[in-house]
């Protein structure tokens, strides 16, 4: 650690509580594309894209653009106040990219979390039902409704009791895992059927608003479900006319090679949520919903002050120019592609890797103690994430149990930084083996 950086952590531990966690020590002064710069001018590959927030990389030039010519005319209204035409243009384009050949509109808020919230008060509103269905290992944020319906314990929970009632949980496709100890495909999806079941002595569908899920869990470990899953689940909910709605605040914005990641199950959701990238790092999400429910409420229900903010939306009008006319989504296929080939080689390799899955560039391994037991590498994690750092390159980990590595580069990575990553990682794990 650089002595800027020492004298900022010293400051920052004196002045900021823990909760905030830390996951490196780094202090960044300057980013560009999928490379960070220290204070100390030690350069940094991002593997981690601000937990899936830079998607179209640090700084791009036409983002930066986008913020700096809408500062300079205006920088808030507050939306409610006096209206503005980046908020009905971005509205306009998401409805047009959202999955569903049916009427569609959006409202902004400002963060995931803040979506997942109006999302649920929009499919109570509607159906006037009181239950919300949600699954193991999920991640929604840390507001109360949306911490409520956030699986992990610690840290998310731990001590915030009580939380929002009516939410029931069910396990979700999480076949290296499975909850019900079935293999895939004998199994027939029974995880997606099981929620027919969960309705006999949990709670009743006629009382059931909507079921939310991630298309891939992101801090619950990457868990993929099989092709059919979503399309049994969506099946249920047309059955007893529960709303379905997407969280795709960390899998959206081209994070999986498709706009949207339910697109690779043709699923057409009720509600969708979009978050993190979408705005290029500045704080902005999304809640698309069918036009015949958001019109269902009142005058006044749904909104915030800061919500739909004139530079973020500029910025997320940017984001989709150069993920669309730039082509970076056919780049992130290809990234995806890349991805998956490194990972798969390193499976074959280091027997300390259980699993490999996800889908584009939204890639996971999961780390385990032997193949045979699935006993979860968490310690092995923690160092391999520490040695990265160390050699130059931010990883995340995530998962239940701690022991899931995963990839949320910026999709305009080059293909140097990309092999240099890489080699990190692989150096990393080499050493994990050696003290195995």
């Amino acid at each position: 650690m650089s002595i800027a950086s020492e004298t900022l952590f010293k400051n920052r531990k004196t002045h900021i509580p823990q909760a905030p966690f830390n996951v490196t020590t780094a202090f960044i002064q300057s980013a560009r594309g999928a490379v960070m710069v220290d204070v100390g001018g030690r350069e940094l590959i991002d593997f981690a894209g601000g937990i899936g927030v830079n998607n179209v990389g640090h700084c791009h030039p036409k983002v930066v653009a986008a913020i700096k010519e809408q500062a300079g005319r205006f920088i808030h209204t507050c939306f409610h106040v006096a209206m503005y035409d980046s908020y009905v243009n971005l509205a306009e384009k998401l409805n047009g990219l959202a999955p569903g050949d049916f009427p569609r509109m959006t409202m902004f808020t400002n963060s995931g979390a803040e979506a997942v919230e109006n999302a649920v008060k929009l499919a109570r509103y509607v159906k006037k039902r009181p239950a919300i269905i949600c699954f193991h290992n999920a991640f929604h944020g840390r507001t109360y409704m949306a911490m409520t319906l956030t699986s992990k314990i610690k840290p998310y929970k731990l001590g915030f009791e009580p939380f929002a009632p009516e939410v029931y949980r069910i396990p979700f496709a999480y076949c290296y895992r499975c909850t019900f100890g079935l293999r895939y495909p004998q199994c027939n999806v029974f995880c997606a059927e099981y929620l027919e079941e969960f309705f006999l002595d949990h709670v009743a569908p006629e009382a059931t608003a909507a079921v939310i899920a991630e298309p891939i869990q992101g801090e619950g470990g990457f868990i993929t479900p099989p092709p059919e899953y979503f399309i049994k689940l969506k099946r249920i909910c047309q059955k007893y006319d529960i709303i379905l709605i997407i969280d795709e605040v960390q899998t959206g914005v081209g994070r999986t090679g498709k706009f949207f990641a339910i697109e690779h199950w043709g699923i057409e959701p009720d509600i969708i949520i979009l978050a993190k990238s979408l705005a290029g790092g500045m704080p902005l999400a999304a809640v698309t919903a069918r036009k015949d429910m958001m019109e269902i409420v009142h005058v006044g229900g749904l909104g915030g002050t800061f919500a739909g903010n004139p530079i973020s939306c500029a910025a997320a009008l940017a984001v989709l120019e150069i993920l669309i006319q730039d082509d970076v989504m056919k780049q992130a296929v290809i990234l995806g592609e890349k991805i998956a080939d490194r990972f798969n080689a390193l499976f074959r390799n280091y027997e300390i890797i259980g699993d490999v899955r996800g889908k584009g560039p939204m890639m996971a391994m999961e780390l385990v103690e032997d193949r045979q037991s699935k006993k979860p590498a968490t310690d092995a994690a923690k160092k391999l994430v520490q040695f990265c750092f160390e050699q130059g390159l931010i990883l995340l980990s995530c998962g239940t149990y701690g022991n899931v590595i995963r990839t949320l580069m910026p999709l305009v990575i080059t293909d140097e930084q990309l092999k240099c990553g890489f080699d990190i990682l692989e150096e990393g794990l080499r050493k994990l083996n050696q003290k195995s």
